[in-house]
């Protein structure tokens, strides 16, 4: 049936990657127009700034629903819906009547104030914990039997709170910690996780801005608000999840004789052993406890055979309506991520407008919570419509700045899986320049939908723009990139323009098809590259 696919096994630079010709057309039928319609209505005063579990963030999927209905896609969500319910719990610190106090075996306790030198969230959802433990040193935090690191090795943090440096050991070496770029295990998320995972009550994670790859008001900024979970989470165990200024962390450490700096360099080194300090945390959370609901949205083709099947994920919602704000209150959210899920509402309606069957399913999902800690994605990735085993690719679409057509398409994390050299191929082919991404010192692969999918072992990765736009030099792109992140993101400035060009966007689209058609297509599932930090988790998925 897909005769016209000229594919070989092993792919050449003389390949010819070639769809059948309803297929292709279909692909062209990705319309600029549509997607500046559906960014519009996603990112205006009536969606509310899509924030989940609010009016406006249902009202959001209620639209996404709908035109995924309209456009003749079967529903995969919950009861033959397009809806998948995720349960959440949302945590907000009482800072008034939170408290932290570090308590020496000699001399007087040094009490701490919220949001200036500490801030702290209750994982465990209650609304009041109270905790007085000793303080453990445990480095990085870090237990990786693939690079021979055991931060917990001989420590005993049961019912204690682990002290730990943020991000992980430096290094050089790609084969060590992925050189320069960032692990997971550098990730403040892991650290909340592993510690749980050993018993520990609390955690203070120690904050300098170069490690983290942000100051000190991004992590208050954070974590003030309220912070969800989700529901009945057992990677969440923690009493107190908490940072801690730099300053702070000099304070404590001195009782071992040490600086922070100091210990964070000793933490960086092979051989490293943590320490019991003489102090112990005494601290009071009060919390207030939001339980609540909102939706992942999902629709299907289903193809030809299984077992190829590909996923396109964005995540839909945002921050909502700040009352309290002077000026506009609402979080509109026009390019983190109604354009996202733009694409993927209009890659929906392409595949189902094709004349041919799909090799394989087709899955389609705008996901919630991302802005929450990708929650919505990681509720998706464990309650997937179809078995993890069966899905080839996950492409994810997250933050497309609309600035007209472009020359470049970027996949950071591609290169971690086979399907790196068919992008490759194609990009040339459609006159684009593939960015797969440097160094990754901030960890950014960790931190969009594409991870959650990652976790429970598929293929995954991020599709983007690049930094090459016709008629621009690099230097304009970046400047337009930086102008976004300093005075538009997280903020209600990222608002809909009628100035917005987006024929990139539609051309990053019709890439995404593109690619997942030929995945679908491909003798062989898409794997991990030998080695990858995900490979074990897409073994486990096999194994079920």
């Amino acid at each position: 049936m897909f005769s016209a696919f000229l594919l070989a096994t092993t792919l050449s630079a003389q390949t010819e990657l070639t769809l059948p010709t309803a297929a292709q057309a279909a692909a062209k039928g990705i319309d600029a127009q549509r997607l500046r319609e559906h960014v519009k209505t996603l990112s205006s005063d009536a969606f509310e700034g899509r924030a989940p579990g609010q009016p406006g963030g249902e009202k959001a999927a209620q639209y996404i629903a709908n035109a995924f209905k309209a456009a003749g896609l079967q529903p995969a969500g919950d009861n033959g819906t397009y809806f998948q319910k995720v349960p959440l719990v949302g945590v907000k610190t009482r800072a008034a009547e939170t408290k932290f106090a570090l308590v020496p075996e000699k001399g007087a306790p040094m009490d701490l104030t919220f949001g200036t030198d500490y801030v702290t969230n209750n994982q465990v959802h209650t609304e009041s914990a109270d905790i007085d433990a000793p303080i453990v040193f445990v480095g990085h935090g870090i237990v990786a039997p693939e690079y021979d690191w055991d931060d917990y090795k001989g420590i005993d943090v049961k019912g204690k709170v682990a002290l730990v440096v943020v991000n992980e050991p430096a290094s050089e070496d790609p084969k060590f910690f992925n050189g320069k770029s960032l692990t997971y295990y550098g990730r403040w998320t892991y650290k909340f996780e592993e510690a749980g995972r050993h018993g520990a009550v609390g955690v203070l994670i120690i904050h300098r801005t170069d490690l983290a790859s942000y100051g000190w008001q991004v992590v208050q900024n954070s974590w003030s608000g309220e912070h969800s979970y989700l529901r009945n989470d057992p990677d969440a165990r923690l009493k107190a999840a908490s940072w801690i200024q730099h300053s702070v962390a000099d304070k404590l450490l001195a009782s071992i004789g040490m600086t922070a700096d100091e210990a964070i360099t000793a933490s960086d080194k092979r051989g490293f052993t943590g320490r019991d300090l003489p102090v112990r945390l005494k601290a009071h959370v009060a919390s207030e406890i939001h339980n609540y609901e909102s939706a992942n949205v999902i629709a299907k083709i289903t193809g030809a055979k299984p077992g190829r099947d590909v996923l396109y994920t964005a995540h839909y919602d945002h921050f909502g309506v700040d009352h309290t704000r002077t000026g506009d209150p609402v979080f509109h959210g026009a390019a983190d991520n109604a354009t996202g899920t733009a694409i993927v509402m209009e890659m929906a309606r392409a595949y189902a407008t094709a004349k041919v069957q799909a090799p394989s399913t087709v899955i389609f999902a705008a996901v919630t919570g991302e802005e929450q800690g990708l929650l919505g994605s990681e509720f998706l990735g464990k309650h997937l419509p179809v078995p993890a085993r069966e899905v080839s690719l996950d492409l994810n679409y997250d933050e497309l700045l609309p600035l007209g057509d472009v020359a470049s398409v970027s996949a950071g994390g591609a290169q971690r899986t086979t399907v790196y050299p068919l992008m490759e191929e194609l990009s040339k082919q459609d006159g684009l320049e593939l960015r797969k991404g440097g160094v990754d010192a901030g960890g950014g692969y960790y931190r969009s939908d594409h991870f959650s999918l990652a976790r429970v072992g598929i293929p995954a990765f991020s599709v983007g723009q690049g930094n090459k736009f016709v008629g621009h030099d690099e230097a304009w792109a970046r400047a337009q990139e930086k102008d976004f992140n300093e005075s538009k993101y997280h903020t209600p400035a990222d608002i809909y323009s009628d100035s917005m060009d987006f024929t990139g966007n539609a051309r990053i689209a019709r890439f995404g098809f593109e690619l997942g058609w030929l995945v679908m297509n491909q003798p062989k599932r898409v794997e991990w590259v030998d080695g990858d930090e995900f490979a074990a988790a897409r073994k486990k998925s096999d194994a079920r």
